[in-house]
């Protein structure tokens, strides 16, 4: 496996009124290509910070952050979101769909800036629909879905630019026992496809499905393990 995530001393700075509060604190962090990672820690261990930088939604106030080979620090507005738009996937605890859009029209959703043809972007995204299990459901609003398919097309949407990484952000959060064990079996069986994610969860039980568990204390890092998931027998 070759490198696809390489942080080194990453340092996050906010302005809290007159206060500078550090969310991140010199943190260096390697993750190959194909990894199953769970980033683990107590609120405000600097989890989401990391997700964003990792996600290039925002930019370490210092440090290093390489993401296939590409110095994402300095790169200008422009260029970051189109390294979001072809290289990863979002998925997130609140599902973020457009409720009165179908699942269709919510999972063609990053496709509008390629400059493809509709007919395309709609074949696309029926496609991707289709491999996570919604095929007859295309033309859906949100409130006629239950969580779980809620959560089914965030990860068609995801998964429609084939991305190389896959951020997933309590995605288990919102959803019940099964619903849970569906969506990281999902996760699971995409790892095996050579996607790499990384999974921000609390629950011990999620990060089981992981092969590897990373936990943050006050920004910094405070383990790194390997875990023994025996794939197909995790429990949630």
């Amino acid at each position: 496996m070759s490198s696809l995530i390489e942080c080194n001393g990453l340092w996050k700075q906010y302005r809290v009124g007159e206060v500078d509060v550090d969310a991140l604190r010199g943190l260096s962090l390697t993750i190959e290509q194909g990894e199953f990672v769970a980033v683990m820690g107590a609120s405000g261990s600097g989890k989401s910070t990391l997700l964003n930088i990792l996600g290039c939604l925002d930019q370490p106030t210092r440090g290093q952050y390489r993401l296939d080979g590409i110095d994402v620090g300095g790169l200008e507005f422009d260029r970051l979101a189109e390294v979001r738009n072809r290289q990863i996937g979002f998925v997130f605890q609140s599902f973020n769909l457009i409720p009165r859009t179908s699942a269709l029209e919510n999972a063609q959703l990053p496709l509008f800036y390629r400059g493809m043809s509709l007919s395309e972007q709609r074949g696309k995204a029926a496609a991707a629909l289709k491999r996570v299990g919604l095929e007859g459901r295309e033309q859906h609003f949100p409130t006629q879905l239950s969580g779980g398919q809620q959560q089914r097309v965030a990860i068609a949407r995801a998964l429609i630019t084939a991305p190389s990484l896959l951020l997933a952000d309590e995605p288990t959060g919102n959803l019940d026992t099964e619903s849970s064990r569906e969506i990281m079996t999902m996760l699971e069986g995409l790892n095996r496809e050579g996607i790499t994610i990384i999974l921000v969860t609390h629950e011990a039980d999620i990060a089981a499905y992981a092969q590897r568990e990373i936990l943050l204390k006050d920004g910094q890092l405070l383990s790194d393990r390997a875990t023994r998931r025996m794939p197909g027998i995790v429990e949630v």
